[in-house]
């Protein structure tokens, strides 16, 4: 009896301390809690979600989407192809070399999106490889001077088929493959990390 007090009584202390204050941070990586990246309105901080008991709901909480219109997406969506995750997409933000593009419809990206990342819908991507440093040609594009940026794609997430029709676009159209790198995670994953999102 009196050990079992004793236990509550030194048991109490914490069991009253603030859950903030035993809490340690939520950082994207051991050694950053957040980056800060352009945007066309100016910076913006990207870092996760700081409530530990965050869960995803709605929409991004589905696990389960009908299949052909929302079936798993290939790592590669085409030859050439390179799939990124979450840091390598962060490194990109920063990287005035590469646009990141949110290959989703128009309502899609105003829903929210990746801050930094520009909205290129991907029944356009092909349309417009002169803003990336491609030079019409008759047939397509030509995509093979110095100026030409690299890209990194994403849209809804695994299941979603915009920016690998975005990719394949591209490079029938002249991009070069080797320059178009992949996040397949896209906003499913990022919002599962509890990272920055625009509009919210």
């Amino acid at each position: 009896m009196f050990r079992t007090l004793a236990l509550i009584a030194a048991l109490a202390p914490a069991a009253l301390a603030p859950a903030a204050a035993l809490a340690e941070p939520v950082n994207i990586r051991p050694d950053v809690m957040s980056l800060t990246v352009p945007t066309e309105t100016g910076p913006v901080e990207i870092s996760r979600i700081q409530d530990t008991a965050h869960e995803l709901d709605g929409e991004w909480a589905r696990t389960s989407r009908e299949c052909p219109n929302f079936c798993i997406q290939p790592m590669v969506p085409a030859p050439g192809v390179t799939p990124i995750g979450e840091l390598e997409l962060m490194g990109f933000l920063q990287d005035p070399d590469v646009v990141v593009i949110d290959g989703r419809v128009r309502p899609d990206f105003e829903g929210g999106a990746i801050p930094g990342a520009i909205n290129v819908p991907y029944t356009e991507a092909a349309d417009r490889l002169g803003a990336l440093g491609c030079e019409p040609d008759f047939d397509g594009w030509i995509c093979n001077g110095a100026d030409v940026k690299s890209v990194a794609l994403y849209c809804n997430g695994p299941w979603c088929g915009q920016s690998p029709t975005a990719a394949r676009r591209m490079i029938e159209a002249g991009f070069p493959a080797e320059k178009i790198y992949y996040y397949r995670g896209g906003m499913q994953a990022w919002r599962g990390l509890g990272l920055t999102v625009t509009g919210d």
